[in-house]
């Protein structure tokens, strides 16, 4: 008896492992790389992706969804809550928030909201406001973190470094998709994760990683360069530069 509860977890787990592998998530970039130049105005890059389906596989009685979630380099930020006090403004509270992604963009093919419950969408740390949610099971302590979370959100919303396009993913297939991302000026140099992964009736099925980088070039990057490995000739220099300038504007606008 014992050794058939055995061979039938095995047997169970074996089918289990061959549903994962049911379909195979393959995505690829239009870049790897996007260069940041004198007359940068910010760039798009579009993932694609394609579904492979096993042909011994049932068809789902579910549609396929995508999302697309892009990270960028990983910063400690600072929200601070202001408070009038008569004819001024003063910083009453904040709060931190370590290790936060500096670019945060969401895709999705559909509204979130109609593939997934809000609660598993919260579990599965999916979207954008769940994205950066602690893993685990959590409680929060602090009444007030949920406010200012939101701030965050509209502040980096505001300044275009945080997104969420709902029909942002295009199928152009039943199996076939792509989705373009676009790059604000604004956004940070450094590495970037796009996280693409597959779901059906609200459940994952299979996952996909790549990456880019954004980078300054030419003058820029020498300048930056200069400034990070000489910065004592580089302030020298900047300092010499503005005394050179100061004087020329003094002689060109010299009254008689």
């Amino acid at each position: 008896m014992t050794r058939f509860l055995a061979l039938l977890a095995a047997l169970w787990a074996g089918l289990a492992a061959a549903a994962a592998r049911a379909e195979t998530l393959i995505a690829a970039m239009s870049t790897h790389q996007i260069q940041i130049t004198s007359n940068y105005t910010g760039s798009q890059l579009t993932v694609f992706g394609l579904v492979e389906r096993d042909a011994r596989t049932v068809s789902r009685g579910d549609p396929y969804d995508i999302i697309v979630t892009v990270r960028g380099p990983r910063r400690m930020l600072l929200v601070r809550e202001k408070e009038r006090l008569g004819p001024i403004w003063i910083n009453r509270s904040q709060r931190r928030f370590p290790d936060n992604p500096v670019f945060l963009h969401v895709a999705s093919n559909r509204p979130i909201a109609e593939m997934m419950s809000p609660e598993t969408a919260r579990r599965g740390r999916i979207g954008l406001a769940n994205a950066e949610l602690p893993q685990g099971n959590w409680v929060d302590l602090d009444p007030g973190s949920t406010r200012f979370r939101e701030s965050l959100l509209r502040i980096m919303q505001a300044k275009d470094l945080f997104g969420y396009e709902e029909r942002g993913v295009t199928f152009l297939s039943s199996s076939l998709f792509s989705a373009p991302i676009d790059i604000a000026a604004t956004a940070p140099t450094g590495s970037y994760t796009v996280d693409i992964v597959l779901y059906s009736g609200g459940v994952p099925l299979a996952r996909q990683q790549t990456n880019f980088e954004v980078i300054k070039t030419g003058i820029e990057q020498r300048l930056a360069s200069a400034a990070y490995d000489w910065s004592l000739l580089y302030g020298f220099a900047t300092v010499l530069l503005a005394l050179f300038l100061g004087w020329g504007a003094s002689v060109i606008f010299r009254r008689d």
